[in-house]
């Protein structure tokens, strides 16, 4: 049973806590763990859990009524899931499913609400990090509308390389395990449009792709496909 400071290094939620808030919060809740491809939460249904994520990582996506997948970010180490609606009593907007194997720590909505009653402190970190979630909503909501398939997939891939990624010999290599449909669906796109941006950027040499595993061989130049970056004046 977890009763001391999770071990594994941790961002997020959990690496704002101080020693005293993080001995409380796992005293609310249990440790559960989940396999590959579970379902955590579905969109539209009410919180009957807040779930803090001590080892793997989580996909959040959104469905239409025909099936299609809209993946709006990834989760992991020290984030938590289920917050806002167990803070806000309302439905769950979106659903979340796990990438890989997860080690959790689980606590009910009332155990959750109570927690940051307790802690003024920690409800004020939070409405930080609920800020920079609408803020980056609203710059892909600008992406989407302005850049192409290949841009949209740059980018994102510019992403993944910075929050999930392990310098090898001067590339870097994607960690998060994302098939080209995951990839499709967190570009707002279709798997065959991902599959020609793909084939594309590798002909420039920029990325080298196997099976759920991607490496970036040049960031700055997928950067400044993405638009991240501003190309270098001629000399």
């Amino acid at each position: 049973m977890l009763t001391t400071r999770p071990r594994a290094v941790l961002a997020g939620f959990l690496a704002t806590l101080t020693p005293a808030e993080t001995e409380d919060l796992l005293g609310r809740g249990r440790p559960r763990r989940f396999g590959r491809g579970a379902t955590i939460v579905e969109e539209g249904d009410h919180a009957r859990r807040v779930v803090a994520i001590l080892t793997g990582r989580v996909k959040v996506s959104s469905f239409a009524d025909d099936g299609r997948e809209t993946i709006l970010g990834a989760l992991g180490p020290g984030d938590l899931i289920g917050e806002l609606s167990a803070v806000e009593s309302d439905p769950c907007s979106a659903t979340v499913i796990t990438l890989e194997s997860l080690e959790t720590l689980v606590l009910s909505p009332a155990s959750f609400v109570a927690f940051l009653d307790t802690h003024p402190r920690v409800t004020r970190v939070l409405l930080g990090m609920v800020t920079r979630k609408l803020r980056d909503a609203d710059r892909k909501r600008i992406e989407f509308g302005t850049q192409d398939v290949e841009g949209r997939v740059a980018r994102r891939l510019v992403e993944l390389a910075c929050h999930y990624g392990a310098d090898t010999e001067g590339s870097v290599r994607i960690t998060l395990p994302l098939s080209q449909q995951e990839l499709a669906a967190w570009t707002c796109s279709s798997r065959e449009a991902v599959s020609k941006a793909l084939r594309s950027l590798r002909a420039c040499g920029w990325v080298d792709t196997q099976r759920r595993s991607i490496t970036i061989l040049d960031t700055a130049a997928l950067g400044r496909r993405a638009g991240l970056l501003q190309h270098s004046p001629a000399v």
